[in-house]
């Protein structure tokens, strides 16, 4: 059902705060910081102790499909509990900022629409699911996966239900990079198919960017918003002021 957004309400939406999205952002960053992948810690050492400090790192936090999926009944139980803790960590600067300016840009107008906890149990349920999809898709694989990537695809496929004429600049190599705007409905469906696109030319590969759990949030996120508001009709913005002596209708 297409829902139609005025200019007073997309622009409340926009306005107001969104603490979920603020505190995973912050989160991820503090992480990011304090970890041997940022660089900046002088007790991981430099060189190959650094890269060893760093393999270990992910390997503690990070998915590991074959601790999951080929362990059993032998699993050790923290490692269903990687999926949620890979979530925070990322593997380098380009990582982490690229997965950041995704959240801040798509995650504040969907939690302001959402409401706080169904943002929440969205980013890091539909998150969980994302990574554990792509364990399974690798099962064998003995590789670490990190990054926030799944949950913000979910956030973006929520997005696209929630706000599908909403204007994304968008960088096109095609255009010379020039910045264009274009509809959500657009923008978003074009990344999903990209995201398509490399995950098929992955397969037999082995993990390498983990473009199916992209995939894969993207799908759950953008059915958690069905399921949430695939009954809403419209918003309607609040109603000008009536002028003194008035009435509002």
């Amino acid at each position: 059902m297409i829902r139609k957004w005025s200019g007073a309400a997309a622009g409340a939406v926009r306005g107001t705060s969104a603490p979920v999205t603020h505190t995973l952002i912050v989160l991820c960053c503090l992480v990011f910081l304090i970890g041997p992948a940022s660089g900046l810690n002088p007790a991981d050492g430099s060189g190959d102790d650094l890269l060893a400090a760093q393999r270990a790192y992910f390997r503690r936090w990070g998915v590991i499909p074959a601790d999951l999926f080929e362990g059993s009944p032998g699993i050790a139980p923290g490692a269903l509990l990687t999926p949620a803790t890979a979530l925070f960590v990322h593997g380098s600067w380009v990582h982490l900022l690229g997965n950041m300016l995704f959240l801040q840009v798509f995650g504040a107008m969907a939690e302001a629409r959402m409401g706080r906890v169904r943002f929440t149990l969205c980013y890091a349920g539909c998150g969980y699911l994302a990574l554990l999809g792509y364990a399974a898709a690798n099962a064998g694989s003995e590789r670490s996966l990190v990054g926030a990537s799944g949950a913000i695809s979910a956030v973006l496929g929520a997005f696209l239900f929630l706000f599908p004429r909403a204007r994304v600049t968008s960088l096109l190599p095609f255009l010379f990079f020039l910045p264009v705007r274009l509809p959500a409905w657009v923008v978003l469906p074009f990344w999903a198919a990209l995201q398509w696109a490399a995950a098929s030319g992955q397969v037999g590969e082995g993990p390498g960017v983990a473009y199916l759990a992209h995939l894969i949030g993207f799908g759950l996120g953008l059915g958690y918003a069905w399921v949430w508001f695939g009954r809403a009709t419209t918003v309607k913005g609040a109603p000008a002021p009536a002028p003194e002596g008035e009435k509002q209708p």
